[in-house]
């Protein structure tokens, strides 16, 4: 277990493209924390497609809005958060996000215990670039504890409010 407190300043942080529409900045990744947690911060542009339906089965996820409002899979709901709302998804829950209909966002996301995942953004930033794969991606959801699932009900609700929006 790591003991010692852990500083990352916002200068310092890794920053990564990882679709047109949204950024992941890198704070805190397992090996960091003594697996107590993984830590980022999801940057979204309005229309960004945001998270596809997934689940993990090692760690609950924990969601921060900062700014902005969010769009939420959780099981068979879809939820609509704000600024200062909180959410904790538990694992093989599936889940997905991204912001609301007119709206950027800004979210805190830990996993707790902590994941290696800092390679995995890295990756999701090498196929937004045309470096990889989204092969990549599928043989990587063991490693990473990423596990794609089809939801009917997040795919509606995203064509349902770009309809709206359009």
């Amino acid at each position: 277990m790591n003991n010692s407190p852990l500083v990352v300043r916002s200068g310092q942080a890794e920053t990564l493209q990882d679709g047109a529409l949204s950024l992941i900045t890198l704070l805190a990744d397992a090996d960091a924390t003594g697996g107590a947690l993984t830590a980022n911060k999801a940057t979204f542009a309005e229309g960004s497609p945001g998270a596809p339906a997934h689940f993990h089965t090692r760690a609950t996820e924990v969601f921060y809005v900062l700014d902005g409002r969010m769009r939420f899979l959780v099981g068979d709901e879809v939820r609509t958060l704000d600024p200062g709302d909180f959410l904790t998804v538990p694992p093989t829950v599936p889940h997905a996000f991204a912001p609301a209909p007119g709206s950027t966002a800004e979210l805190l996301v830990l996993f707790t215990p902590g994941l290696h995942r800092f390679d995995y953004y890295r990756l999701l930033e090498r196929v937004h670039h045309g470096e990889a794969g989204v092969e990549e991606i599928r043989a990587s959801s063991e490693r990473y504890d990423n596990h794609y699932v089809d939801s009917a009900l997040w795919r509606d609700e995203l064509r349902r409010t770009a309809a709206d929006h359009a």
